[in-house]
């Protein structure tokens, strides 16, 4: 058991290195690992089941009780950086309105399920990350629309019972499941069944960011200047998310665990539900954007923990 755990831990410290790798090989075998999308929904569910594992109802009532990290988020992310998206790439992309509209799309998603489980990798605040995912999550059916309206002038109606229910399955369910194995064992889902399964979600974790990243492999192969440019912007603006929710979680004096969830929780986007939206709705072009995010983004999530979890350990060690 003890070497099942150091391997788990080992997946977790090199995360920086194995996401980008991740990346890569989806990008470079999608008919190895596209095969395995069907299972993405699956195999979310139960990483959000171990993540929270590590939670109990009184903490995440308190979120909601006490909202102002968790409206500090959604006011980035639902407000500051769509608006931002769509004025930088207005006047860098001017005259390709497509990648325009995908890269304001880019983000006016909500925020992505999948920070829950980086913030779990990094010991952040799990229930704060769960009630941001989920209140961003049940407003999407209404902001992204709004937002659309407001920036790009595009009307869309979106699939709200699709959303829904995939939101209640990879989400809900397996976090009220976590919750109460937490709550019924007196602590042993914490203390004993998270830790045992740890392991084996960062392997699912791996193949997530591989299946995933699938996705992007035809586009790649027909990349042009001007969508190399685009690249380049998804980058430098995903980067700046990143830094975005730790200069927030700084500027509200937060805890180090908060500290981690605002970073990730601004940075990070639900790619899925922005692929959709732009498949169904607008020409070809505007999904590129959008799917840089998902080359993107699980690659600075593993930069960023690991610069976390340094300056945690190094300002613990000062504070020693």
């Amino acid at each position: 058991m003890e070497a099942w755990k150091r391997f788990g831990d080992a997946i977790g410290s090199h995360m920086m290195f194995i996401a980008p790798l991740c990346v890569i090989t989806g990008v470079l075998f999608p008919d190895v690992f596209g095969v395995t999308e069907r299972a993405v929904p699956v195999m979310f569910a139960i990483m959000t089941f171990q993540g929270s594992l590590n939670n109990n109802v009184h903490d995440v009532l308190d979120v909601f009780c006490h909202p102002r990290n968790m409206l500090a988020i959604l006011a980035v992310t639902l407000v500051v950086m769509p608006a931002a998206s769509r004025a930088l790439s207005g006047i860098l992309f001017a005259a390709n309105p497509n990648l325009v509209i995908g890269a304001t799309l880019e983000y006016c998603v909500p925020v992505a399920v999948v920070c829950f489980l980086w913030c779990g990798m990094y010991d952040g605040d799990l229930s704060l990350a769960l009630a941001t995912i989920l209140v961003s999550t049940v407003l999407a059916p209404f902001t992204i629309p709004l937002s659309l309206k407001v920036l790009l002038g595009e009307t869309v109606q979106l699939d709200v019972v699709s959303m829904m229910t995939q939101m209640v399955f990879m989400i809900a369910l397996p976090a009220i499941a976590g919750v109460l194995v937490n709550e019924l064992s007196h602590g042993w889902g914490h203390t004993v069944l998270s830790p045992t399964i740890s392991p084996a979600v960062r392997v699912l974790l791996m193949l997530i960011m591989t299946s995933n990243s699938t996705q992007m492999a035809d586009y790649m192969r027909h990349i042009t200047p001007e969508l190399f440019g685009m690249m380049g912007y998804i980058f430098a603006f995903a980067t700046c998310g990143f830094l975005l929710g730790m200069g927030l979680s700084r500027l509200l004096r937060t805890d180090d665990a908060t500290y981690v969830t605002m970073c990730f929780g601004v940075g990070m986007r639900n790619i899925s539900a922005g692929a959709v939206i732009a498949a169904q709705f607008f020409p070809g072009e505007v999904v590129f954007p959008v799917m840089m995010g998902t080359l993107f983004q699980q690659m600075l999530a593993g930069v960023f923990g690991t610069v976390m979890r340094h300056r945690i350990r190094s300002s613990s060690s000062e504070g020693a």
